[in-house]
């Protein structure tokens, strides 16, 4: 028996990408460690201290950015946060692996309750066990997450755990709905575990508002199905960051010129940036995505508003 569903991007055993390959070899990684041209980044950039958070009108969704690709989004009904990562290091234990140049711009003590918890894929930097077992102990959300995830979750001892398939949809207590949508990605947490548990990204409806949580992602046709399927996207968190090289970083990982092809694709009324300016990843400087993502809009003769990169801490309404 299939431990899956076989599907367009499953074998049953293995999950995969239809519209690319993003397979990489050891030789290729070895290769570009030994022609890296990392611009270096600074070891520690401060974060201002955040305000009060802003209460939320009826029919508006407040997002707050808390770092890396970690949001707190809250509706008048729910309070959601996107691949929560609050340890210093992206690695095993939190102590491991890159270690984060900017701190979390809300520490757990100051976050209000916690409904769900999305979580993309499972990489370190948007999956740590010790930041969502200290989340699921505070506020006991429910955890959606991709196929193959949950017994995984679990065994971190979260108790509300809902596992998805793309386009497959969780509707909570309330009428808000979840829906894990494609993106074009990978997963692995060790040498001898890649592909074995899906990846994706999130469309959240909920009091009267409609958010897309992109994850990580190259550049794929899935995102013109995503907006033909949800063509009223109110706010999208799209990645701008992590993309050299390109020869190894495309197929999973856009630039800020394919983040705003997203944006376009999609049909978002609003855009922000996230995957950027916290944990240094990969060669490009640690500014430079934001610069690109300011020339890329300009390039595509979309206003500063219509996808911007946000402060560290800043909350926006929409």
């Amino acid at each position: 028996m299939p431990r899956f569903p076989v599907s367009d991007h499953c074998d049953g055993e293995l999950f995969f990408n239809p519209h690319a390959c993003t397979d990489r070899t050891l030789r290729d990684l070895l290769r570009w460690w030994r022609t890296r041209t990392a611009v270096p980044w600074p070891t520690a950039v401060p974060v201002g201290t955040p305000g009060p958070l802003p209460g939320v009108p009826a029919g508006r969704v407040a997002a707050t950015f808390i770092g890396h690709s970690t949001f707190l989004l809250r509706t008048t009904a729910l309070s959601v946060l996107t691949d929560p990562v609050f340890t210093r290091h992206a690695g095993p234990l939190g102590r491991f692996g890159p270690r984060r140049v900017r701190p979390p711009a809300l520490s757990l003590d100051q976050l209000p309750a916690v409904d769900v918890v999305l979580v993309s894929h499972n990489h370190y930097d948007h999956l740590q066990w010790t930041s969502l077992g200290e989340i699921d102990r505070r506020f006991g959300p429910v955890f959606a997450a991709p196929l193959g995830l949950a017994a995984f979750l679990r065994r971190a001892g979260l108790r509300r755990v809902v596992e998805l398939d793309w386009w497959e949809r969780a509707r909570l207590e309330r009428p808000d709905r979840i829906t894990l949508v494609p993106a074009q990605h990978f997963s692995a947490r060790t040498p001898f575990d890649r592909n074995r548990t899906l990846w994706g990204g999130f469309v959240v409806e909920s009091g009267g508002r409609t958010i897309y949580v992109v994850g990580d992602s190259g550049y794929s046709p899935q995102f013109r199905e995503i907006g033909a399927r949800f063509p009223s996207i109110d706010l999208a968190l799209i990645p701008i960051g992590a993309y050299e090289p390109r020869w190894f970083m495309q197929p999973v990982h856009v630039n800020p010129e394919e983040a705003v092809r997203i944006h376009l694709a999609v049909g978002s009324r609003g855009s922000v940036a996230m995957h950027y300016g916290t944990f240094h990843l990969t060669d490009e400087g640690i500014d430079e995505p934001i610069e690109r993502l300011a020339q890329a809009r300009d390039a595509a003769g979309l206003s500063a508003g219509a996808f911007r990169a946000m402060g560290f801490g800043e909350t926006i309404v929409v």
